[in-house]
């Protein structure tokens, strides 16, 4: 039988509950403590999309050295779930630790010899202790927190002052809550046997991050990038982004002295509509914006396409889900690369931003309005569910407050006044990018027609063959010039040449970290490029030209990525091999290393160590 795993700030907890039982606040306190000890945590919740009765899990990943990706596997397991006990059993690391509410008892057939049992009568405790059939609910929850903090060796005042903050305002409800809390710690502490061989200790491995969710990021991102006006639907997993834009708003946007709003939020009736007010605002000069999912992008495609012919600046979050149709609501996946990339009928091909984290989700989401305004076209910022509705460990953001907008080329009253020719859709520079103004900028000149049909460079309509053509092509030279803009990708190559290389993107980004170590220490040596923007700069040509095998890293079925790789740059498509996951949850190291392994071998890449002589 495997020893009891004994490990230090490297480990994986995984709650399981039942959604609307009132388990999310008592887990995060859970998380926010270890990080209050200065050790690392990424909290994952993976919920389902009803209001509440079916399960819920809740992931804390505790590492020393920074790996905020899922690992894959549950080293110890809370389960307060009868109905996911069997799975969430066989999900435990051998040598973990199961920790349950031993209230009734189960035969020793549903439990694993190789794992440590810790049984606590929980509902016995809160039936003893509370007469209201809600507060024991919600009390127990607290109860497991102080028996886990025995068993952790978690500082309990940590968890204290959390409650502490967490009920401000709301101050009658702080000593229940921590006498709940202090019920659990001691009585794991006199009971049961604490700390097990899964333990914190306290570290200086957090540094100055800052704990945030990417749709808070986003929404505050958009705030610094001069988005005044906001129409949105309702949709997980986006909501959340707009509702932190509204709340930034009225902190950052109202006028003290008159209390005047600076801002419009509309939540329209359904999608079409939001991107239509969009693309109307954009096209008067505001900087707008609107936030979705998948649904909502497939609703949304012709007016895309309009804004794209017609060259109108508009920014859309794609907060992805699971697809097709309804999917999985309240579950992770990139599968709207294709949607988005090529979105509407005809010949298309939009910007995508593809943010890492909150960080980067604060930084596209500022940028993405120059990015608008200069190009004059959509530009879709591509977050996914793990990374818009989970905190994360990130860089503190950072503004420059000599920095300004870039509204790109706009003729101004006094360049008309001096008889500057003017056609909304001539390529004066070469570059793709015409001169464009605002409504009411010159009382006589610089007016024209905004059109959804073809046109000629003075935006009169005509269906001559070689104006359209023309005009077209002159969109593809906008769409390459659009790389001198976007942010580049970032490359880490392995200490000594290797053959193979590996393409990943977004919210992959941490578990691929960890697995590239993971496959090192197996001697597999990897180069790596992090995607952060379609189209794609000449560098990631040279990379997979410079490589004999290229893995490409990403949460769909069908490798969209690869399609856009193979389609935007005519790579060999046998060069390119897919590690695709998507059942939903997020990607683990494991999932990953285990893929390219797997491959390394089939493909007779030879390992690094013994490409050594």
């Amino acid at each position: 039988m495997p020893q009891p795993l004994d490990r230090i700030n490297d480990f994986v907890v995984r709650f399981a509950n039942v959604n609307g039982s009132g388990s999310a606040s008592a887990n995060q306190l859970f998380a926010k403590s270890i990080m209050r000890m200065g050790v690392p945590v990424t909290p994952r919740n993976i919920f389902p999309s009803n209001i509440q009765g079916l399960p819920t899990w809740y992931e804390v990943r505790v590492s020393a050295a920074g790996y905020l990706g899922c690992r894959g596997g549950t080293d110890l397991m809370v389960a307060m779930n009868p109905q996911t006990w069997d799975p969430d059993v066989a999900s435990i690391e051998p040598g973990g630790y199961l920790f349950h509410d031993s209230t009734k008892p189960l035969p020793p057939s549903r439990f694993r010899p190789d794992v440590t049992t810790i049984g606590m009568p929980l509902t016995d405790i809160c039936t003893r202790e509370y007469s209201d059939p809600r507060e024991r609910q919600l009390f127990k929850n607290i109860m497991y927190v102080g028996a886990l903090s025995a068993l952790l060796d978690i500082d309990a005042a940590e968890i204290e002052r959390l409650i502490g903050e967490q009920f401000k305002g709301k101050d009658k409800l702080i000593a229940p809550n921590r006498r709940a809390f202090h019920l659990g710690r001691d009585y794991a502490r006199e009971h049961l046997a604490c700390p097990i061989g899964l333990r914190l200790r306290r570290a200086e491995a957090v540094g100055d991050r800052i704990f945030i969710d990417g749709n808070s990021a986003a929404g505050l991102g958009a705030v610094y990038g001069g988005a005044s006006v906001a129409a949105w639907y309702p949709i997980t997993p986006s909501t959340s982004l707009a509702e932190a834009f509204g709340r930034y708003c009225q902190r950052y946007r109202v006028d003290p002295a008159t209390g005047k709003h600076r801002f419009a939020i509309v939540q329209a009736e359904d999608e079409l509509a939001a991107i239509g007010m969009v693309i109307g605002a954009a096209w008067n000069g505001a900087r707008a914006f609107t936030t979705t999912s998948g649904p909502g992008i497939s609703l949304m495609q012709e007016f895309l396409g309009l804004a794209y012919f017609a060259e109108i600046p508009a920014v859309i979050f794609d907060v992805q889900r699971g697809g097709p149709s309804t999917g999985m609501p309240t579950r992770t996946q990139q599968s709207d690369l294709l949607a988005c990339a090529y979105a509407s009928h005809g010949d298309t091909k939009h910007v995508l931003l593809l943010p890492e984290d909150p960080h980067e989700c604060f930084e596209f989401a500022a940028s993405a309005f120059d990015l608008a305004d200069r190009l004059q076209t959509p530009v879709f910022v591509m977050l996914d569910l793990d990374i818009g509705m989970n905190e994360r460990l990130a860089r503190p953001f950072a503004w420059d407050d000599a920095r300004r907008m870039d509204r790109g080329k706009v003729m101004t009253a006094e360049e008309l006044e001096a008889g500057r020719d003017f056609g909304r859709y001539r390529d004066v520079d070469a570059d793709g990018i015409a001169y464009r103004t605002y409504p009411g900028t010159h009382p006589t000149r610089g007016a024209f027609f905004t059109r959804g049909s073809s046109k000629d460079a003075y935006a009169r309509y005509t269906e001559e063959g070689s104006a359209y053509t023309e005009n077209m092509q002159r969109l593809l030279r906008k769409f390459d010039t659009a790389k001198r803009y976007l942010p580049e990708p970032i490359r880490r190559d392995a200490p000594d040449r290797v053959p193979a290389g590996a393409i990943y993107f977004g919210s992959t980004s941490p578990a691929m970290v960890e697995a590239v170590d993971r496959l090192a220490a197996q001697g597999v040596g990897l180069d790596l490029l992090r995607l952060r923007a379609f189209p794609f700069h000449d560098e990631v040509r040279e990379f997979i030209a410079a490589h004999d095998q290229v893995f490409v890293v990403e949460q769909n079925r069908d490798g969209q990525m690869r399609t856009l790789l193979v389609n935007e740059l005519d790579i060999d498509p046998a060069k390119l091999t897919r590690v695709l996951h998507y059942d939903g949850t997020p990607i683990t190291a494991r999932f990953i290393a285990d893929a390219i392994a797997e491959n390394v071998d089939s493909r007779k890449i030879v390992p690094l160590r013994k490409a050594r002589p």
